[in-house]
C-alpha cells in the first residue's frame, strides 16, 4: 500500500487501500466518526482529487489541469520527533507538532487534551488525555508515558473521506495504519500511524491538511 503525490495533480493510491466516507458527529459529550459507507474503488491504482475542483469527488476527474492547480508541497519533512513541542504533565507528557485538521476529537468530556495532560496525575484524566491524543486523525498529538513510551493505537490501513456537517463543510483525507506517502519527486515522507491529506486545494502545508476546508467552506459535491 502506498500513496503518491502527483505534481500539481491527484494522489495516486496503490495496493488496494480501502476507502470509506465517515461523518463527524456528536457522541455524548464528545465528537466521533460514524461510518457512512465504504466507497467502491477501481481495481488497481486509483486517483483521489487534491485540487478541490473535481466533479467526481473524492476521485480525480482531471479538473486540476483545467483550473491550473498549484499543488506545490510545502510541508516540513523533518521527522515528527524533531518538529513537535513538548508539554509535561503530572502523569503523562504530550508531543504536539501543531498540524491541525480541525476534527476536534482532542476535546474530551473532562476538558481538552492539553488541560487533561496538565492534570494527568489523576488516572482518569490521564486516560482521557491518551484517548484524545490517540484519536487525533492528523497525528498532531502523541501521548508519552513517564517511561518515555509514545502511545499509539493500532489502526486499520485505510483512507477515510471526512465529512463535517457540524461545520457545514467537507474535510480532508484521513490516512491511518502507517500507509507510506511519497512526494512528487519520489521521495518518502516519514511513515506515521495517522495523517490527514488536504483535498480542498487551499492548505498552506500541502500535501497535509491545515483546516483551510473549514475557513473556505469547502464542499465536495
Amino acid at each position: 500500500m502506498k500513496i503518491k503525490v502527483c505534481k500539481d495533480g491527484p494522489y495516486i493510491v496503490t495496493g488496494a487501500v480501502p476507502l470509506y466516507k465517515k461523518i463527524i458527529a456528536q457522541n455524548g459529550h464528545v465528537l466521533d466518526f460514524y461510518t457512512d459507507k465504504r466507497i467502491p474503488t477501481p481495481e488497481g491504482p486509483y486517483a483521489l482529487c487534491r485540487c478541490g475542483k473535481s466533479k467526481a469527488g473524492p476521485f480525480c476527474d482531471g479538473a486540476h489541469t483545467a483550473v491550473g492547480f498549484d499543488g506545490t508541497e510545502s510541508a516540513d519533512k523533518a521527522p515528527f520527533n524533531e518538529r513537535a513541542s513538548w508539554q509535561f504533565g503530572e502523569g503523562i507528557d504530550l508531543m504536539d507538532d501543531d498540524r491541525c485538521a480541525f476534527v476536534r476529537f482532542c476535546h474530551r468530556e473532562r476538558g481538552s487534551v492539553w488541560e487533561l495532560t496538565d492534570a494527568s496525575g489523576d488516572a482518569e484524566n490521564a486516560r482521557e488525555a491518551i484517548e484524545g491524543a490517540s484519536a487525533c486523525p492528523a497525528g498532531r498529538l502523541v501521548a508519552v508515558t513517564k517511561e518515555g513510551d509514545m502511545v499509539e493505537a493500532e489502526l486499520p490501513r485505510e483512507i477515510v473521506v471526512i465529512e463535517d456537517p457540524l461545520k457545514g463543510c467537507s474535510g480532508g483525507l484521513y490516512v491511518s495504519g502507517g500507509i507510506p506517502l511519497e512526494d512528487a519527486q519520489g521521495e518518502p515522507y516519514e511513515t506515521v500511524n495517522r495523517y490527514v491529506l488536504c483535498r480542498c486545494g487551499f492548505s498552506h502545508i500541502k500535501p497535509f491538511c491545515d483546516a483551510q476546508h473549514v475557513v473556505r467552506r469547502f464542499r465536495d459535491e
